[in-house]
C-alpha cells in the first residue's frame, strides 16, 4: 500500500488564490484571427480542485499560460489574491506556484529522486517548517509509484513515469497554486487514478489546483467542473461536483 506524503496544512488567509476577470486572448494565424479565450471570468480558492475539460485546441493551455503569466491577455486581468494581496501572478515567489506543463522538463543528468528534490535544493528555506524533506520526497515518490525507480535517470523510465516524477517535483514545494496541463496524458487508467488521488492529497493541504484535461475521470475529484470550447468557459455541472475522499 502506498503511503501518503506528509504535508503540512497551510492557514487559509484568503478565500481566493487567483482570479481571472473578463479575460480574452486572440492570436493571428496569417490573415485569420483565432479567439483562444473569450471573456473568461473565474476564481480558484484554497484547497479547491477545478477541472477544466475540453478537447485539444479548445483554449485550455492558453488559459493556464495566462494564469501563470507566461502570456498576457488582450483584455481583462489576472490577479493574485492569496494572503489578501493583489497584483500579477508573476510578482509572486516561484515557490508559490507549481506547474506541470505537457513538456515535462526533467533534467536528464539527474535521477528521478534528484529531479523531485531539486526545488528544495535550489531554495532550502522551502523545507523549513514543512516537515522532514527526505520524508516528504519519499512520501511523494511512494504515493506516485516511483519509489523503486528513484535512482534511475529519466531516460531509463517510461514517459508515464517521467510525468509522475514531474508531478512529484511540483508537489514537493507545497505550492499555493498548482497548474497541471493534461497530468494523465501519459497514464493508463490505473495510473491515472493514482495521479488523481495524489492531487486530492495535495489539495487537502490548502493548494488550489487548476487541472486542464480531456480525461472525464477527473470529474471524480473535482470541486467544480468547467467546460471550455472555442475559448468560452462555462460551468459543466450546475452547483459543482464535490469530490469524494479516498
Amino acid at each position: 500500500m502506498r503511503s501518503e506524503a506528509t504535508i503540512p496544512e497551510r492557514a487559509m488567509v484568503s478565500t481566493t488564490v487567483v482570479e481571472l476577470d473578463d479575460v480574452s486572448k486572440t492570436y493571428r494565424r496569417g490573415s485569420e484571427e483565432v479567439h483562444a479565450l473569450r471573456s473568461v471570468s473565474l476564481s480558484l480558492g484554497p484547497a479547491e480542485i477545478v477541472i477544466l475539460l475540453g478537447p485539444s485546441g479548445s483554449g485550455k493551455s492558453t488559459l493556464l499560460n495566462l494564469v501563470v503569466g507566461w502570456e498576457q491577455p488582450d483584455q481583462g486581468e489576472v490577479r493574485w489574491l492569496a494572503d489578501g494581496l493583489g497584483g500579477p501572478v508573476l510578482d509572486r515567489p516561484w515557490s508559490d506556484i507549481a506547474i506541470l506543463p505537457q513538456t515535462l522538463g526533467l533534467f536528464e543528468e539527474l535521477s528521478i529522486r534528484e529531479n523531485v528534490e531539486l526545488p528544495l535544493r535550489l531554495r532550502p528555506a522551502l523545507a523549513a517548517g514543512r516537515g522532514d524533506a527526505t520524508e516528504r520526497i519519499d512520501g511523494f515518490l511512494s504515493l506516485l509509484g516511483l519509489d523503486h525507480l528513484a535512482a534511475r535517470l529519466p531516460a531509463e523510465v517510461s514517459i508515464g513515469e517521467q510525468q509522475r516524477a514531474a508531478l512529484a517535483r511540483a508537489f514537493v514545494v507545497s505550492p499555493r497554486l498548482l497548474l497541471a496541463d493534461e497530468p494523465t496524458g501519459h497514464q493508463d487508467e490505473g495510473w491515472a487514478k493514482v495521479v488523481f488521488k495524489a492531487l486530492r492529497v495535495v489539495a487537502r493541504t490548502g493548494t488550489a489546483c487548476l487541472i486542464a484535461t480531456h480525461n472525464r475521470e477527473a470529474m471524480a475529484i473535482a470541486d467544480r467542473v468547467l467546460s471550455i470550447r472555442d475559448g468560452a468557459v462555462e460551468e459543466s455541472e450546475p452547483g459543482g461536483h464535490r469530490r469524494t475522499e479516498a
